[in-house]
């Protein structure tokens, strides 16, 4: 369960490296790097929470359906990592950049729906919460750190290596459950 965790972990690191290290190619400023290290680890330590709060009760009720639905819901996220549109995500970067009050949460939300997805998967595989969202937290600070101070050194095709990257580990994951649902 622990490499399962991690596997559901890591992806989301990419995405927040990525994002992080698109926002210090464009030079942030001081005043934004703190919004963004305060914006990026509490959104993506609190969102997988909401998508506990409702994965947990659904995957109970549904029973050992919950693992069918929980593996769609990853490669579905995983498959929409992949193919992605950059254009869509370049938008939300430069309004990251310059977003205050409403708007910076709307972002947050934005940014942070993978974590939501974890959320809602980890709910329903019944993994455990605490260790979860710990994990998702400390990669959330750590990268985000590393993206905003590497950004301006790294190149844009670094960057959208790291974000495709999230997207075939995510389905890979996917697919590895569904062949240990299938053979269990």
């Amino acid at each position: 369960m622990t490499a399962k965790l991690i596997a559901l972990v890591i992806p989301l690191g990419l995405d927040t490296f990525a994002v992080a290290t698109a926002l210090g190619m464009l030079s942030a400023t001081p005043a934004t790097r703190l919004r963004v290290s305060i914006l990026f680890p509490t959104f993506e330590a609190a969102m997988p929470l909401i998508g506990l709060a409702l994965g947990t009760p659904l995957g109970h009720a549904i029973g050992d359906s919950a693992n069918y639905i929980a593996i769609a819901v990853l490669l579905a996220f995983g498959l929409y990592t992949l193919i992605g549109s950059e254009e869509r995500e370049q938008r939300t970067i430069a309004r990251l950049a310059d977003a205050r009050g409403t708007g910076a949460l709307l972002l947050g939300l934005s940014i942070s729906l993978d974590e939501l997805a974890i959320g809602f998967t980890l709910g329903l595989l019944r993994f455990p919460a605490a260790l979860a969202i710990a994990l998702i937290a400390l990669q959330a600070v750590i990268l985000t750190q590393l993206g905003l101070r590497l950004g301006n050194r790294l190149s844009e095709r670094l960057r959208e290596a790291a974000e495709r990257l999230a997207g075939v580990v995510l389905t890979a994951l996917a697919i590895a459950l569904l062949g240990e649902q299938l053979l269990s």
